[in-house]
């Protein structure tokens, strides 16, 4: 219940971050705009065209008596016309962010700017932020069409159907829009779709007290036009609270293009990989302690070899022919023979 609260609050607190920083502001309102003439005009015609449709849905309910056949297609046009409104208030994010990603991006950057800790911009061009944009925003839209197909057909259970699943709609649009929202300043990132979904599912409260406000809101004509710059600047706030401490911009992958290998020198090897290195911190080897050094030194001692490197010495071992020792006789058959007397 806390990160309801808190989510909530990033909303607030990105309209007043817009209030107070609300240089270029009509810039930021022109793509919501136009993207909301757009919406009103295809809501209008679903609104005109969903009797007709249902009728066309609907054959086997033709030979149906007078009031349960109108009493039916009349609730599945009305849940027809809620489907796609809660459909175009996720969409409505998405294109809209399409036609102003110039803006929002600068937008996200200077929030970033203004909290300290701001990410370096992602070193690619116009068209190829357009792409993956849209790429990600039909992706979340695929997702948001799973979700109303299988809504629309819990709709027909009775009470749950007018109860239950019109709540989950607003939750299922909060959810989305809050994605679509932080995909401005997650993006920028290098954060890829399938990871940002993820860290919002695990902060589900948090998510759902931002969007499922702004779902609501976005419900009353001309509103998300003004709400919008305003909810790019929360999300970009929100971003920063659902991040891992001290992610930095290449702890995700492609978040990096060209690193740099002294500043990346990868894995640690294993038990069995060969060393490239000293193993030790002296490369040379020293004497041990207490071995006579300087020019006074017999030679082996001034110029000490390491005790590998000297040759393996030979068992000793007695010759057959040897001296006896001093004071002995000669045994016979032994060399050098005895030199004679006299």
């Amino acid at each position: 219940m806390r990160d309801l609260g808190t989510g909530f609050g990033y909303l607030i607190k990105g309209q007043r971050w817009v209030g107070r920083h609300g240089k270029g502001l009509g810039l930021g309102l022109l793509p919501a705009l136009i993207a909301l003439v757009l919406y009103a005009a295809a809501l209008v015609a679903l609104g005109f065209w969903a009797g007709d449709i249902t009728a066309w849905a609907t054959p086997f309910a033709d030979g149906w008596e007078s009031p349960w056949q109108g009493l039916f297609r009349s609730f599945l046009a009305v849940l027809l016309f809620v489907g796609g409104l809660l459909f175009a208030v996720v969409s409505f994010t998405a294109v809209t962010l399409l036609i102003g990603q110039p803006f929002y991006e600068s937008l996200a950057e200077r929030v970033d700017e203004s909290e300290g800790g701001a990410p370096a911009a992602p070193d690619l061009p116009l068209w190829r932020e357009l792409l993956i944009s849209a790429r990600d925003s039909l992706r979340v839209l695929f997702w948001v069409a799973l979700f109303g197909i299988a809504l629309f057909v819990l709709g027909f259970i009775p009470f749950i159907g007018q109860t239950l699943v019109p709540a989950v709609g607003f939750c299922v649009s909060g959810f989305f829009l809050a994605a679509e929202l932080t995909a401005v300043a997650l993006q920028r990132r290098g954060v890829p779709l399938k990871e940002r979904l993820r860290l919002l599912r695990g902060r589900m409260s948090l998510s759902l007290g931002f969007g499922v406000p702004l779902a609501l809101a976005f419900l009353v004509p001309f509103v998300a036009v003004f709400l919008m710059p305003g909810a790019v600047a929360g999300a970009t706030l929100l971003a920063r609270d659902v991040l891992p401490p001290g992610p930095g911009p290449a702890s995700y992958p492609g978040a990096n293009s060209n690193p740099d290998p002294a500043s990346n020198p990868g894995p640690a090897p294993g038990p069995g990989a060969p060393q490239t290195g000293p193993r030790h911190p002296q490369a040379t080897w020293q004497p041990p302690h207490g071995a006579p050094r300087g020019p006074h030194a017999p030679p082996h001692a001034q110029s000490p070899q390491p005790p590998h490197a000297q040759p393996p010495q030979p068992p000793h071992t007695q010759p057959p022919y040897a001296q006896p020792p001093q004071g002995q006789p000669p045994r016979p058959g032994t060399w050098p023979p005895p030199k004679p007397r006299g």
